[in-house]
C-alpha cells in the first residue's frame, strides 16, 4: 500500500509542477521589451552604437577623432564627447548629451555644422530610439 501511496504522491509532484511550469511560461509580459528611455540607457545605447560604427569599425569619416565617454554624471546629463584623435585632452568637436525621463537628447559643437554632423544627428535618434546597427 506504501508504494501506492508513493507512486500517487510522485504523480500529483509532477501534475504540479508541470502546471507551475505552464503558469511561468504564460506571463503578463509582452514579448519584447521596450528600450529605457531615461537618460541613462538611451546614452548607453548611443555610445555602444557610436563605439561600434564610427570607430571600432575604421569609417574613414571618423578617423581622426576619438569618442569620450561621460556617461557617469552627476549633473543627470550623461554624454559623449568627440575629440580629436591626436589631442584627446582639447576642446569637444562634439557633444551628445541626454537629460530626464523621457530623455531629451542635445547635440552640438563645431563638428555638427560640418557634413559628417547629419549623419551623426541621424544615427544618435535611431539609437536612442532603440535601433540598432550602422548606416
Amino acid at each position: 500500500m506504501s508504494s501506492i501511496f508513493n507512486g500517487r504522491s510522485l504523480a500529483l509532484a509532477c501534475v504540479a509542477a508541470s502546471l507551475t511550469l505552464v503558469a511561468a511560461c504564460q506571463s503578463g509580459r509582452p514579448a519584447a521589451l521596450a528600450a529605457s528611455s531615461a537618460a541613462l540607457p538611451t546614452m548607453e545605447r548611443v555610445a555602444l552604437g557610436a563605439s561600434g560604427c564610427w570607430f571600432k569599425s575604421g569609417d574613414a569619416a571618423f578617423k581622426a577623432y576619438r569618442l569620450a565617454p561621460e556617461l557617469n554624471s552627476f549633473s543627470g546629463r550623461p554624454r559623449i564627447l568627440i575629440v580629436p584623435r591626436k589631442s584627446p585632452e582639447s576642446r569637444p568637436l562634439a557633444v551628445v548629451e541626454a537629460e530626464g525621463q523621457p530623455a531629451r537628447l542635445q547635440a552640438f559643437g563645431p563638428l555638427m555644422s560640418e557634413p559628417v554632423g547629419t549623419r551623426i544627428a541621424a544615427d544618435v535618434r535611431r539609437w536612442a530610439a532603440g535601433g540598432k546597427g550602422c548606416s
